[in-house]
């Protein structure tokens, strides 16, 4: 008995790093109005959860679901996918997004604490140095890893995204998410003990 072949290759399946990557250079390079619309069909929803998880109201959310797609198509000319795939530069985008919204509107409910809304301290020469080097250790064990596991390990921590949810995010069997990402941990640990200095 055949079996057809995917519609798409698998790292071009919809949703997938590769068809994300292709869809933000569609709109870099010919403002395409289709590949936007499938961005947006992707991301809105997730802005929005990881948004109301962050503390937003739902009118919030959804003003800053806008104001973050529309940055993306504006500035999807400066996206590099050797930098970093999309989800993570759009995830940052509406980080940076809510954090200028908190800091303007200066709600009296927020806690003045807040490590977010802190200005930051000018670190010590010596403690800089070493948080460099040890991000450049990341970077570098992330980079060693294959993509499909990498890109496991930044949706898994940077949207805080459960295994299930990265199962039907990716078509994969939550088994897989599960191995793949306990071997890239692996991997990682690995990888920042041979790196660590002396």
């Amino acid at each position: 008995m055949s079996v057809d072949p995917p519609l798409f290759p698998l790292d071009r399946a919809p949703g997938s790093p590769g068809r994300l990557a292709d869809l933000v250079e569609r709109v870099a390079s010919g403002r395409d109005r289709a590949a936007f619309m499938e961005l947006f069909d992707h991301y809105a929803p997730r802005l929005k959860a990881f948004l109301r998880r962050r503390g937003a109201g739902d009118a919030q959310a959804e003003d800053l679901v806008q104001d973050v797609m529309l940055t993306v198509w504006q500035r999807a000319v400066q996206y590099d996918r050797r930098q970093a795939s999309v989800s993570t530069w759009v995830f940052t985008i509406a980080r940076n997004r809510q954090i200028d919204v908190l800091r303007r509107e200066r709600r009296p409910e927020l806690d003045a604490d807040e490590p977010l809304l802190l200005p930051s301290a000018a670190p010590e020469p010596d403690r800089l140095f070493d948080a460099e080097q040890s991000a450049e250790r990341v970077r570098a064990a992330l980079a060693l890893l294959p993509e499909e596991q990498a890109e496991l390990v930044r949706v898994s921590f940077y949207e805080e995204a459960s295994h299930s949810a990265l199962a039907e995010r990716f078509g994969l069997p939550l088994g897989t998410v599960k191995s793949r990402l306990r071997l890239a941990l692996q991997k990682l640990r690995h990888a920042l003990e041979v790196e660590r200095p002396g």
